[in-house]
């Protein structure tokens, strides 16, 4: 069977994407962020993260900082009403899980009881405790290491990590806590190969790469970017697909063109009164106003 899924093929499980990552079947991961996004990556991918990336690609910010729980729970339940077979992970955004125990499990529950199978927070050791209290309560969560854009002013930007022996070893050391605290998979972001590869291979749990190389168990992409629906600089982890921008502008000019030319609606576009209404409505004149009308 092609890993292109049937429309039959079961909903995407934790232990499933573990069974893959074991037999070598490298693992999907993209962004959706609407209904539409949803439905583009539902047949395609294995995992769809509504990601706090949401941010910069679809609400005009500069980072995810300003992501907020409300508008995270807004596009989950866009993303959840499509019911994708893909394993829905949601991402915990900023000031979400730095709080309280509490504000992070009434957070996390809350994606899950509107449709998520998961929830995904960054950083590392510092991050146990809450990844074990989330844990102890049936939340499974997916760690994410490297490049965590929401410490992007500690990194002073958003530059590759692990570069340092130091560095790279507290990365290795941060993976096992995390693994060690519960999480079912851990995304790597914006790290050497050498790297992403030591820590995928001292693992047990799949690690899903964004600019960590090609030895990762699965990658992630976000949608617009692979699409080629995102502008300005595009980061080197990136593969375009299709010039996604150039593509629908196109689409989107050719109508104007049509529209300005009077060729858009035709009569196939346009609907037509039966006869006899026809008749009416030309007959009709507008009554002669009143003087009192008229003041």
């Amino acid at each position: 069977m092609s890993h292109h899924q049937s429309a039959d093929a079961p909903v995407v499980t934790v232990p499933a994407l573990h069974q893959w990552a074991r037999d070598g079947r490298r693992l999907v991961m993209t962004t959706a962020y609407d209904a539409v996004t949803a439905r583009l990556a539902d047949p395609a991918v294995d995992m769809i993260l509504v990601g706090d990336s949401v941010g910069n690609v679809c609400l005009g910010f500069d980072n995810t900082l300003p992501v907020s729980m409300a508008m995270m729970n807004h596009h989950l339940e866009a993303v959840a009403r499509t019911r994708p077979r893909a394993l829905l992970v949601a991402d915990m955004p900023y000031l979400s899980y730095h709080l309280s125990l509490d504000e992070t499990l009434r957070n996390a529950g809350g994606f899950l009881q509107r449709g998520a199978a998961a929830v995904k927070l960054e950083g590392g050791a510092k991050r146990a405790d809450a990844i074990r209290a989330l844990v102890d309560c049936e939340i499974p969560v997916m760690g994410h290491l490297g490049l965590t854009p929401q410490s992007v002013h500690v990194m002073g930007g958003f530059k590759v990590q692990g570069r340092g022996s130091q560095d790279a070893l507290r990365v290795l050391e941060d993976a096992h806590c995390l693994q060690e605290a519960g999480c079912f998979a851990l995304v790597l972001e914006g790290i050497p190969s050498e790297l992403a590869a030591r820590i995928t291979q001292t693992l047990s749990i799949p690690t899903i790469g964004i600019g960590a190389g090609p030895h990762c168990s699965g990658q992630v992409l976000v949608l617009h970017d692979l699409l080629g629906l995102t502008q300005g600089h595009r980061p080197k982890f990136v593969r375009t697909y299709v010039d996604g921008l150039d593509f629908l502008r196109q689409a989107l000019t050719r109508w104007a063109e049509d529209v300005r030319g009077g060729v858009f609606p035709s009569p196939a576009e346009s609907y037509a009164l039966p006869a006899g209404v026809q008749a009416a409505v030309a007959a009709w004149t507008p009554a002669p106003q009143t003087d009192r009308e008229a003041r």
